[in-house]
């Protein structure tokens, strides 16, 4: 059996390659590394694929795609980026003759549950998700929706369970969370506070990107920027772009706001701080946290006290026994329906505008990257459009505002 990773930026890369890995050794796996506006620069490659299993990604640009995919056509595709780019990559895939089974999923913590996660990947056979409460919940949000996503169960494939030593206090940035720049300003003085608390040792923030590669998600006010506004650098303070494996090594404890870091820390036994100074929200992608009895603050990060997490919330979170996997059991099956004929058919779930507005799609998501007629058509369409309807919009809500004031004054 074959099969094919699309990704594109490092942290997809990183889980598409070591989620390809984890399949049984009678898979042939191979990765082509879409150009996109955020793809990953070779260093970031060489980072991501790390461990996986997989040496190399051949790079390939959006219009080969398919042409590529139907030389050697392969079992099944792995989808691996975000949301509207796998929308796109999907619809591609879907349309080859006999088509691959299509495979997605999140390369990290995805909860809280977002309705545009599944609605980028509707078009999906299977959806590979890391802990029994995602699989619970996305399964309750397909439901509401009256959507048939099939979901899959996966334990976190690049969480080693190598064991760690070391002193080092390891930060694992985000390029988005939190968005503020005085919050982030906040992380950075901790930081800093923590490196002079204890020169004898390391504080390593460990960053997706060096300066001028892309991320998943576009960061501003990097923390190496942030931390030398502060005044002079702690010897001790140091940024590494080195694989979280890596910085993990000589960890003695991991700190972080939501990252997906924390499981990697949790499963070789390294005690973690999940700061809570900016409070337990949706937008900062720590709800589910609750109850796993890491939250912290200042004093926790200055003072290095790591927390080791609660027992109970282990099970339903991201730990559950490795037994319990079924997505590869059920990619096979999806795989074996293929090979007979009787793989059911998953068609693309266009809104108003039909395939103008599949384009329009396609032109948002790659950008320069979409080369193609259509693109263009559908931006010179889409983009006047696209400014009556906001300012519709507008109009409507000072309507109704109106509205609303005189009523209230008559």
């Amino acid at each position: 059996m074959r099969l094919v990773v699309l990704a594109d930026s490092d942290s997809y890369v990183k889980w598409g390659a070591a989620l390809a890995g984890t399949l049984p050794p009678e898979w042939e796996r191979e990765l082509l590394v879409v150009e996109s506006p955020i793809v990953v620069s070779d260093a970031q490659l060489a980072t991501a694929l790390a461990g996986s299993g997989i040496a190399a990604g051949e790079r390939i640009v959006l219009p080969d795609i398919a042409a590529r995919l139907a030389v050697d056509p392969p079992d099944a595709v792995l989808v691996a980026t975000p949301g509207p780019i796998a929308r796109v990559l999907t619809r591609i895939v879907a349309d080859l003759s006999p088509r691959p089974v299509v495979v997605t999923g999140l390369p990290g913590i995805s909860i809280p549950t977002t309705r545009k996660a599944l609605l980028y990947r509707r078009q999906a056979d299977l959806v590979v998700l890391h802990s029994r409460r995602e699989v619970r919940e996305f399964a309750r949000l397909a439901q509401a929706k009256g959507w048939d996503h099939r979901f899959g169960l996966a334990t976190l494939p690049f969480a080693s369970r190598r064991p760690a030593a070391g002193s080092d206090l390891v930060f694992a940035a985000q390029a988005i969370v939190p968005a503020e720049r005085s919050d982030r300003l906040l992380v950075a003085a901790m930081l800093r506070d923590a490196a002079l608390a204890d020169p004898t040792r390391r504080v390593v923030v460990k960053v997706r990107a060096l300066a001028g590669e892309n991320q998943t998600h576009p960061e501003r006010d990097g923390y190496p920027d942030l931390i030398a506004e502060l005044g002079p650098v702690p010897r001790n303070l140091v940024v590494s772009a080195a694989p979280m494996a890596e910085a993990l090594d000589t960890a003695a404890g991991l700190v972080t706001v939501s990252s997906t870091a924390v499981v990697e820390a949790i499963a070789r036994r390294i005690p973690a701080v999940v700061i809570a100074t900016f409070g337990v929200r949706r937008s900062l992608i720590n709800p589910v946290f609750v109850g796993s009895g890491l939250f912290g603050g200042r004093d926790a990060v200055v003072g290095r006290d790591f927390r080791h997490p609660d027992p109970g919330w282990l099970d339903d979170n991201y730990f559950h026994n490795p037994a319990t996997d079924d997505w590869a059991i059920t990619l096979e099956t999806l795989v074996a329906a293929r090979r007979a004929g009787e793989l059911e058919p998953r068609p693309a779930q266009l809104p108003p505008g039909g395939r103008l507005r599949a384009a329009w799609d396609r032109k948002r998501a790659f950008g320069e990257a979409d080369r193609s007629l259509g693109g263009l058509v559908a931006l010179a369409v889409g983009m006047p459009a696209r400014g009556v309807v906001r300012l519709h919009r507008r109009v409507r809500g000072r309507l109704s505002a109106w509205r609303s004031l005189r009523a209230s004054a008559g």
